[in-house]
């Protein structure tokens, strides 16, 4: 009898955690324009993390990975995704590279962990995960081998990982209702492709984003201080303010932008101007939270 409860947990546990896959016919014919992936991949700030420690992302930046990310569940290093055959992901094909962006799953069908902010992307478009993956086969390759996740047990079988998915992972948006333009711009690349609610937003307990209180700060994961609540309960700039210092990294005291935010300024200062102030716009038109 009791082997018998162990086979049916067992086989439950392994189909609950099936790797979700993106949908065969939601990429059918779509084929990705690496000058589009180019501007997407720094609205994602892709460089951001997978460059080499203390190296400032250039034009062609080499995504050898190998930078830390701490956690209440271990520390996290980001990979090798540059495109060799080997140490990266050359070897995949861009619509493998659209389906791990998009839902977290390599081409093998494991799932990465939700360090990479999959959460986020998943309510990108396949078009723009395809231009991502076509810009990231062109940018140089590296032979640095990526380095191993240090998580304590449980945290360390991936397998799980799908269960993590089944309860938190949604292609939702939290801002909802009829939206202008600007603002439905603002909407897809705050919640989706910049994905600031990873860093602004609090956690639960499985380290999952709480949408209750979207973008109202919460404790930087294994380290000090806090991330700021970027509502407008709090946050009480102009959307003009807000464009700047996403531009300049200049506040409207004449501050400047530091920690985690110095590294978010060198991708937002790329993007457009219109782009810039639908992010404001955005901001502006969130619920505050206290």
């Amino acid at each position: 009898m009791l082997w018998a409860l162990v086979l049916v947990g067992a086989g439950a546990f392994w189909l609950l955690t099936l790797p979700n896959r993106l949908p065969a016919a939601e990429r059918e014919g779509v084929t990705g324009d690496a000058e589009a992936g180019a501007y997407a991949f720094t609205a994602a700030g892709c460089a951001n993390c997978h460059v080499a420690p203390d190296t400032v992302p250039g034009d062609a930046p080499v995504l050898s990975g190998g930078q830390a990310f701490a956690s209440p569940f271990g520390t996290f290093h980001a990979p090798n995704i540059s495109p060799d055959p080997v140490a990266g992901i050359g070897g995949w094909t861009e619509r493998e590279i659209a389906q791990a962006i998009l839902r977290g799953v390599t081409p093998e069908g494991a799932h990465l962990y939700p360090a990479f902010p999959y959460g986020s992307y998943i309510r990108g478009d396949v078009q723009g995960a395809h231009d991502i993956a076509a810009y990231l086969l062109t940018l140089p390759p590296s032979a640095e081998p990526s380095l191993a996740h240090e998580l304590t047990f449980p945290f360390n079988n991936r397998r799980g990982v799908g269960l993590w998915k089944r309860l938190f992972l949604s292609d939702d948006w939290v801002l909802q209702g009829d939206l202008d333009p600007q603002v439905e711009r603002g909407r897809y690349l705050v919640e989706a492709m910049s994905h600031c609610g990873e860093c602004h937003t609090p956690r639960n307990a499985l380290g999952a984003p709480d949408t209750s209180r979207w973008l109202a700060g919460g404790p930087v994961p294994g380290g000090e201080g806090n991330f700021p609540n970027i509502t407008p309960a709090a946050l009480g700039w102009s959307e003009a303010q807000i464009a700047e210092y996403l531009s300049s990294g200049f506040t409207p005291e004449f501050d400047t932008a530091g920690g985690a935010m110095v590294e978010v300024i060198q991708s937002t200062s790329r993007l457009t101007d219109e782009d810039r102030l639908a992010i404001a716009a955005y901001l502006k038109a969130v619920p505050p939270v206290e």
